[in-house]
C-alpha cells in the first residue's frame, strides 16, 4: 500500500500503535504491516510502544505531499475547500453548543438540547458529503475520509455520543480534524495560514 498513506496517518495521530493504523486507514492488515516494517527498516519510523515519524520519515512525507499536490487541479480543490470552510464554520459551532449549554459545560443531561444539536450534525453531514466527493475528485487519497466519517456518525445516531468528539478514537470530531489537516496541506497552506484568516478549527 502507499507509504504517502501510512506516512500521514501518523503523523496526524501523532503516534499510533500499528492495530490503530490498520482501522484507520481501512486498508489489510497483512499490506500495512508490511509496509510499516518497510518504512520501519528504511528509517523513515521509529518503532517503541507506538509507532511514530523519524525526522526522515517526515521529510519523506513533506516529499510526498508536495509531489501530490504538484498533479492536483488547483482551482478545483480551491473551490471545495472554500465550501469545506462555509460547512467547517458550522460544524465548529455545534461542537462548542455540544460541549457548552448556557455557557457551562454541557452535562448532557438535557436530553432534548443533545439531541436537538445531534439533528445539526446530521444536516451538517449531509452538506459536507458532496463537497468531500468532489474534494476526492481531485485528490483520490482522500476516500477513506467519507467512510470514516459515515461510520462515525452511524455510531453516534445509535446513542454512542462519545464518537462524536472523544479525542483518542476516529470520532467525528477527530476525522474532521484529520480532513481538515489533509485539506489544508493539499491547498498549499498551513494551520497558522488558516488560523490567521480564522478558518482554523
Amino acid at each position: 500500500m502507499s507509504e504517502l498513506t501510512v506516512l500521514q496517518a501518523v503523523r496526524l495521530k501523532g503516534r499510533i500503535v500499528e492495530p490503530q493504523l490498520v482501522a484507520t486507514v481501512g486498508e489489510d492488515a497483512t499490506d500495512v504491516a508490511q509496509t510499516v516494517l518497510q518504512l520501519t527498516a528504511g528509517g523513515l519510523l521509529l518503532e517503541g510502544t507506538s509507532l511514530r515519524l523519524s525526522p526522515e520519515g517526515r521529510a519523506r512525507l513533506n516529499t510526498l505531499l508536495a509531489q501530490e499536490r504538484s498533479s492536483v487541479d488547483h482551482a478545483a480543490l480551491a473551490q471545495s475547500y472554500a465550501e469545506f470552510r462555509t460547512v467547517n464554520h458550522e460544524f465548529k459551532a455545534l461542537v462548542a453548543d455540544w460541549q457548552l449549554k448556557d455557557g457551562q459545560p454541557n452535562t448532557h443531561e438535557d436530553a432534548a438540547y443533545d439531541a436537538a444539536i445531534l439533528d445539526r450534525l446530521t444536516d451538517v453531514h449531509q452538506r459536507v458529503t458532496p463537497v468531500l466527493a468532489a474534494v476526492v475528485d481531485v485528490v483520490p487519497r482522500l476516500a477513506a475520509y467519507a467512510d470514516k466519517l459515515e461510520s462515525a456518525l452511524a455510531k453516534v445516531q445509535a446513542g454512542d455520543t462519545a464518537w462524536f468528539t472523544r479525542p483518542i478514537i476516529d470520532s467525528y470530531h477527530t476525522v474532521w480534524f484529520e480532513l481538515h489537516e489533509e485539506l489544508i496541506a493539499a491547498s498549499g497552506l498551513t494551520r497558522e495560514d488558516e488560523a490567521k484568516a480564522g478558518h482554523a478549527d
